[in-house]
Formats: C-alpha cells, sequence, structure tokens
C-alpha cells in the first residue's frame, strides 16, 4: 500500500499537474464570466452603438440597466416608459437578434421600463444582482483612463478634433483658449464659457478640448455631458435615490464640460444641483468648462446665483463664421471626403462661394448641402455646374418653397440697407450711390435664388443679361479687396436668409 500512497503524493506535488488544473479551474471562471448578462451584453452594445450611433445610444440605452428576474430571465429595464417605447420602436429587432447570438444559454431577453419592472411581480419576482449597463467610454480614451475613470461621460465623436476644427476671425480667441484649458495650463480663469449662435462649433470645440485634455493627462479624470444628458441623469438618480454617488461621480472630476447649459433653464432642482457641484469644483481648483448659445448674462432663464458665476469666469465668444472661414470650413470637408475615397474631392468655385454664400447663418446646413452632393456624385462633384447644383439642392434649402426668397425681397432688403428706396434700384440712375448697391443686389439675387441672369435683369428695370453678368463679376472682384462691401453683403444674405 505505501507505494500507491508515494505515488498518490507524487502526483499532487506535481507543479505541472497543479498548473494544469489551476489553469481549467481559471478558463472554467472565464467561460462563467463570458457568458454573464452583463458580458453578453457589452459585446451586444458594442455592436449596437457603432449602428444606432452614440447620440441616440447614450440618450435612450445608456441610462438603462439588466435585471435578472427569480425565473432566470433577463430584463432590460430603460429609465423611463417613453425610452422603453422609443427601444421597441428603433432598435428592439436588433437587441433581440445580437442578444440571441452572443448569449451561449439561450436565455430570452425581455425589454420593460424601471417602473413596471420594480411594480410589477410578475416582471420582477424575486430580482437577482442588477447589472448596470455602463455609459459610452469615450472614443478618444487614451491608454490610462479606465472605463471607472469615464462613467456618466457620452462617447466623444471621433472627428470632432482640434486638428479638423477651423480657426478664423471669429473664433480664434475661443479656440485658442480651448487648446490652452486642454493642456492643462494654470486654472486662473475659471469656469471658462463658450458662447455663440447654433451651428457654429461651440460643441465640435468642447469635445476636441475633452479629448485632448484627456490624451495630454491620462491619469485625470475628463467628464463631457450635454446638459440633457446631466438633467436626465440627476433625475434618475434622485428617483433611484442615488444623488449622493450621482454627486461624489461629478465632483471627483479634474475637469468638467457641459454643452448647451440653456437647457437646463426653469428647472430650478437641478440648476442647484449643477450650482453646487460647479462651486465643489472651483473650490479643489478643478476645471469647469460650458458652453451655451448666449452670453451669460443674457441666460435669464438661468438661477441668478449660477448666471453670476457663469458672469464671473472667462467668456470666450464664438461669432457666425465669416466668408473665408465658410470657405475653409468647405474646403477641410473635402480633404476629409478625399481621403475617405482615397482620391481628391473638389468643386468649381463658384458652387464653393454658392454654398458659403447661400448658408451663411450655420455652418452644419452649408456642411449637410455639402454631404448631399458628395453623396450623389462623389468624386465626380467636381463637374457639377452651378445651376445644377442649385436645382439639386432646391428642395433641401432650409424653409421649402413657401420661405423662398425672391427678387423683389432682395431689392427690398437691399434698398433699406444702403438707405435708398427700391424704385432707385430699377431706375435709370448710374452714380455709384445707387450703381453699386444696385449690382450687390443683383450679385444676391444670383446667390439666392435659380432665377436666370436675363430674368433678374428684367426685374431690375428691363436691364439686358449682359449688365447682370457684370455686376455679378464686378461684385465678385470688389468683395476680394473692399472690407466694407464684404461686410454689407455679409449682412444682406444673413438678413434675407434668416
Amino acid at each position: 500500500m505505501e507505494p500507491e500512497c508515494d505515488e498518490l503524493t507524487d502526483e499532487r506535488n506535481d507543479p505541472k499537474q497543479e498548473q494544469n488544473r489551476y489553469g481549467a479551474f481559471r478558463r472554467m471562471n472565464q467561460d462563467k464570466a463570458e457568458t454573464m448578462p452583463a458580458a453578453v451584453w457589452s459585446r451586444a452594445s458594442t455592436v449596437l452603438r457603432t449602428e444606432i450611433g452614440d447620440d441616440a445610444y447614450g440618450s435612450w440605452l445608456a441610462p438603462a440597466s439588466l435585471r435578472a428576474a427569480g425565473d432566470g430571465r433577463v430584463w432590460l429595464v430603460t429609465h423611463t416608459g417613453v425610452a422603453r417605447d422609443w427601444v421597441r420602436r428603433n432598435a428592439w429587432r436588433r437587441i433581440d437578434e445580437l442578444w440571441t447570438r452572443y448569449d451561449p444559454q439561450g436565455r430570452p431577453l425581455g425589454l420593460t421600463s424601471r417602473l413596471e419592472f420594480e411594480g410589477d411581480a410578475g416582471l420582477g419576482g424575486s430580482p437577482g444582482a442588477v447589472e448596470d449597463i455602463p455609459c459610452a467610454v469615450p472614443a478618444s480614451a487614451g491608454p490610462g483612463q479606465t472605463r471607472e475613470a469615464s462613467r456618466c461621460a457620452m462617447a466623444l465623436k471621433a472627428g470632432f478634433t482640434f486638428d479638423s476644427f477651423v480657426a478664423g476671425a471669429s473664433n480664434e480667441f475661443a479656440y485658442a483658449m480651448a487648446r490652452r484649458v486642454a493642456s492643462w495650463a494654470d486654472g486662473h480663469f475659471n469656469p471658462v464659457v463658450f458662447h455663440g449662435p447654433y451651428g457654429f462649433g461651440k460643441t465640435h470645440l468642447l469635445q476636441a478640448l475633452a479629448a485632448e485634455a484627456a490624451r495630454n493627462a491620462p491619469d485625470r479624470r475628463v467628464v463631457y455631458l450635454t446638459a440633457e444628458r446631466f438633467l436626465s441623469s440627476f433625475v434618475r438618480a434622485v428617483m433611484e435615490r442615488q444623488t449622493a454617488a450621482f454627486k461624489e461621480d461629478l465632483r471627483s472630476a479634474d475637469l468638467l464640460l457641459i454643452d448647451d447649459i440653456q437647457f437646463i433653464g426653469g428647472k430650478q432642482s437641478t440648476q442647484d444641483e449643477l450650482f453646487h457641484t460647479l462651486a465643489s469644483l472651483m473650490e479643489n481648483d478643478r476645471r469647469v468648462v460650458f458652453s451655451a448659445d448666449r452670453p451669460a448674462a443674457a441666460l435669464s432663464e438661468l438661477d441668478a446665483r449660477l448666471r453670476s458665476h457663469l458672469q464671473a469666469g472667462l467668456l470666450c465668444a464664438i461669432e457666425p463664421a465669416d466668408r473665408d472661414l465658410r470657405l475653409g470650413i468647405l474646403a477641410r470637408k473635402l480633404e476629409g471626403f478625399g481621403a475617405h475615397l482615397g482620391r481628391p474631392v473638389t468643386l468649381r468655385p463658384e458652387v464653393m462661394a454658392f454654398l458659403a454664400d447661400r448658408f451663411v447663418d450655420s455652418v452644419r446646413e452649408m456642411e449637410g448641402a455639402l454631404n448631399i452632393l458628395i453623396a450623389q456624385d462623389g468624386c465626380a462633384a467636381a463637374d457639377l455646374t452651378l445651376d445644377v447644383v442649385q436645382r439639386r439642392l432646391r428642395p433641401h434649402l432650409r424653409g421649402g418653397p413657401e420661405r423662398r426668397i425672391t427678387v423683389d425681397d432682395i431689392q427690398k432688403a437691399a434698398a433699406e440697407h444702403f438707405g435708398l428706396k427700391q424704385a432707385d434700384l430699377l431706375s435709370e440712375r448710374r452714380n455709384r450711390a445707387v450703381a453699386r448697391p444696385r449690382q450687390a443686389a443683383m450679385w444676391v439675387a444670383k446667390q439666392l435664388t435659380t432665377r436666370s441672369l436675363p430674368d433678374i435683369g428684367r426685374r431690375f428695370g428691363g436691364r439686358d443679361h449682359t449688365t447682370v453678368l457684370h455686376a455679378v463679376r464686378r461684385i465678385e472682384e470688389l468683395r476680394q479687396t473692399d472690407a466694407q462691401l464684404a461686410r454689407d453683403l455679409d449682412a444682406l444674405l444673413r438678413k434675407l436668409s434668416g
């Protein structure tokens, strides 16, 4: 018997056998972990977030949670009934497909809202452990930035970087300050508030700042939120009695960025929470950055205390893009298309000028018009004439046919701007005080309407089409050297387009 005992003892003490047993145990635990609901959802949501986009995922699915019922079923529990209905209409079929594909145990997945789950014993039964679906991790997160360090931070758009941001006279100060904050320079100016009208790059600048700051200091915590996300997260924390965790999550940030802060106006409890968060971060020398659609003093819907703190910070205005900046943005977009298609993408100069002059109130609308052209023609867009572009974009121009700008509208606006009567623009008078505004109005008519040159001439007192052509070419030349004329034209375009 002794040899058998000795043989058994040797086998137990054999390091190779012990390593094999440990490896089998580790593989068993790993396989078990990979079949946990949270692991299955992580794989499915990665695909889903790519398909529906970061914004939709962040708004409707990121606040949800997975809950295991006592009968073995798994439920996707949305934070509200509205979110449940949105998911059912727009994403549920795809979610079910992905869950079935990635769950080797074949567990059924149900969809319900938080109130339904907690109030209906038939759903909740004896609920198991709650597994929170993690918020999206910024795509630009550096290697040292963990998922925990990015909780509650919305995913940043990969294209929103400083390299892709086109700086110009209207935004150069804001751009310089964003780069300074992203470099973690001194914090004498706190908070920093970027303000400007919709569609001129505030979100791009904030997301570029967040991405750059995270890369420059991967050991520091950067949190970027939209005001809507801040509001919904706070409301959810109150409903679930998790306000302490919510406060700790935000107040532990080294840099907090909140986009479009005007949207929390009128929500007193949310404003109170933001005010105390701002005060806490500033007291601990943490950096805070906001964006708004107006200067802080004009945000009358915000609480006076919060507004006062914003006014005491550094206000960086982002003005509407001038013509040179709009042309620069178009050129940068075309470079991006060319890199994607593997060949240069260009447009005729007159087409570039039309896009820059037609969409003066929103860079996003201008980019949308460019997307339409490139999506239909790709590299062949270089052959598009101005007339073809105008016809193609006509159904997509803001306001539609009911707001179509007429030559009469242009004449009235030009007469008012230059201090003349509309009849002066139609008269035979040729002195410069009348001729130059008349030429400017003809040029604007060519930009904002689809009227032919002969038709425009007829509406300006029966003039020949060659007169209109001369006026358009003359204004194109002068606007490059006459700063006042360029400002007058920009004002006319803005007034008519707005």
